[in-house]
């Protein structure tokens, strides 16, 4: 009788482990991938893709303020299916100089795009008016192939604010120690990896070097994820060969699905309309200039005197921590709509004395940091370190300069070690069968 009930309860087992399976192939942080010769394989989804980020993506002040719903598209709320000759095809035909593989592992992230993914592409396609031509701009000046523009959609989802669990943060994810290597500013102050212009320029020159050291861009892709330490673990692992999808074996589970990914990220956006997928319209916003400052003023003078609204000004200005230009570290550009800055020109001494008048640098670093006033320090701020971008100068053409001098870009010779950089979402299932895979292949 006992002997009978354990095979009637290892019978039962057997049958609902069948459905759990198959229900267990893809969730928000990995794809199980099964092939022909029944491996079972584990890929990691990077963070742009966990399903959650559509809500950071409408919270946006530009995609609340200048995108809306198109509806008059007619299409219908489906994907059709698509042959993988057809998806072969359509993937070949794209104007690439990186090779855009096509496989059952594309495959799986091509269908979360356009099956899951559905709204949030459509929000990315609507965003991506915004930072497109930004992106385009820093990777022609380094002569990177265009197509690495994509590299923030599954980065980020386009998302400036987006921050890791890691701490990499902005659209192209630097962790702090790279991004201060290619001369993007870090302190208590300002972050520049949040600024679309300078973390694009430093992203196009790190990309450039990791191709000088691999000469690939699949593997400099990979390098990107995992830092080029891992790859060429992996090369050495798979006997020297240099090949992407001949090393894939060997690389850190987050990178299997990196490139598939960017990919997908490559098809989706190319052609979304063959999958009914609406971008919501785009109103693109005025004009914008900078002007540079080497006086500490603040966002609530600015928006005082100029007639901009604060939220305009943290938007285009989202490298400032604490609604702080801190000109006294060193000068610092502003941007703002031609009619702020025609404005900010006209009154610029008396924007200046108000703001130095009413506010301390001081007290804005500790806004967040303490409530005591008695914590304050009325040292000067011009005697806080500072990093100096290396952003090329063409990413702020049309600066003016106001006060004793103007900033020039400085280049830094930064090395290509960016580890910890992208990660998955932490919650406590999810961190319990990936903190081993977490640990190894992460740069920290």
């Amino acid at each position: 009788m006992k002997k009978t009930k354990l095979n009637l309860i290892a019978a039962l087992l057997a049958c609902l482990s069948l459905p759990l399976a198959a229900q267990n192939t893809e969730d928000e942080f990995e794809i199980i991938f099964t092939d022909d010769g029944n491996q079972r394989e584990v890929i990691g989804v990077p963070m742009a893709l966990y399903m959650s980020e559509l809500d950071s993506l409408m919270s946006l002040y530009h995609n609340q303020t200048y995108l809306t719903l198109d509806d008059d598209c007619e299409f219908r709320n489906e994907s059709p299916n698509y042959t993988s000759e057809e998806l072969q095809d359509r993937l070949s035909r794209m104007p690439c100089t990186i090779n855009m593989t096509y496989n059952p592992i594309v495959k799986q992230f091509i269908d979360r795009y356009v099956m899951r993914m559905r709204k949030t592409v459509s929000v990315m396609l609507g965003t991506s008016n915004f930072y497109m031509p930004i992106f385009e701009q820093a990777l022609e000046s380094y002569n990177v192939p265009l197509e690495l523009k994509y590299l923030p959609v599954i980065e980020s989802a386009l998302n400036p604010k987006a921050v890791s669990r890691v701490g990499a943060t902005g659209l192209w994810q630097f962790m702090l120690a790279t991004g201060k290597q290619y001369g993007l500013r870090v302190n208590s102050l300002v972050d520049d990896r949040k600024d679309p212009i300078r973390s694009s320029y430093a992203a196009a020159r790190f990309l450039r070097d990791l191709y000088r050291i691999f000469g690939d861009w699949t593997l400099a892709i990979a390098a990107y994820n995992c830092g080029p330490e891992n790859v060429n673990k992996a090369i050495r692992r798979s006997g020297g060969n240099r090949d992407y999808w001949t090393i894939y074996p060997y690389l850190p589970a987050e990178t299997r699905g990196y490139v598939p990914a960017f990919i997908a990220a490559n098809y989706v956006m190319t052609y979304y309309c063959e999958h009914n997928i609406c971008p919501m319209l785009t109103n693109l916003p005025e004009h914008t200039d900078t002007v540079v400052v080497n006086k500490n003023v603040s966002f609530s003078t600015l928006s005082k005197f100029c007639d901009i609204d604060i939220n305009l000004l943290r938007e285009l200005n989202p490298q400032y921590r604490r609604d702080l230009v801190n000109g006294l570290s060193e000068p610092s550009t502003i941007r703002m709509p031609i009619s702020a800055i025609n404005k900010f020109v006209e009154s610029q001494d008396s924007i200046i004395a108000y703001d130095m008048e009413h506010h301390s640098s001081r007290s804005y670093a500790a806004t967040e940091e303490r409530s005591s006033s008695s914590k304050s320090s009325s040292r000067s701020s011009s005697s806080r370190s500072s990093y100096r971008s290396s952003t090329s100068s063409k990413s702020y053409a049309n600066t003016r300069s106001y006060g004793r001098g103007s900033t020039s870009a400085s280049a830094s010779s930064g090395s290509t070690s960016r580890y910890g950089r992208s990660s998955r979402a932490s919650s406590a299932s999810a961190s319990n069968n990936t903190s081993a895979r977490n640990k190894k292949g992460r740069r920290g």
